[in-house]
């Protein structure tokens, strides 16, 4: 329960963000909820092993690495699903930052633990 929880909360962060940032684009709005289960996907699977491989990175850099980690995986996204655009690495870097914030937000303000 906890996981499609944490896919419609991404999935809303997504669409809120592609309507704030301009590089960002999301042509059928049922594209969001394909991101948000990626984005899902990746957080649980894939973003666990990047960061233990960039952990010398993530230290000197007092965990702002990990920033653009999130930016390089929301941009290669863009990549791989079809209507979904992320034009330039810095639109994904701020919708990245963005998304984060605003699903941190969505789960406090709805008590989603």
């Amino acid at each position: 329960m906890k996981i499609i929880v944490h896919w419609i909360t991404l999935s809303v962060a997504v669409f809120l963000t592609s309507r704030f940032i301009s590089g960002i684009t999301i042509d059928p709005i049922w594209t969001a909820l394909i991101v948000g289960a990626c984005l899902t996907l990746f957080n649980m699977i894939i973003k666990p092993i990047i960061n233990i491989l960039t952990l010398p990175i993530n230290i000197l850099t007092l965990g702002l690495f990990s920033l653009v980690i999130n930016g390089a995986l929301f941009w290669y996204l863009g990549t791989l699903i079809k209507g979904f655009s992320v034009a330039t690495f810095t639109a994904a870097f701020i919708g990245a930052l963005i998304v984060s914030i605003l699903s941190w937000l969505i789960s406090k303000v709805f008590r989603v633990e």
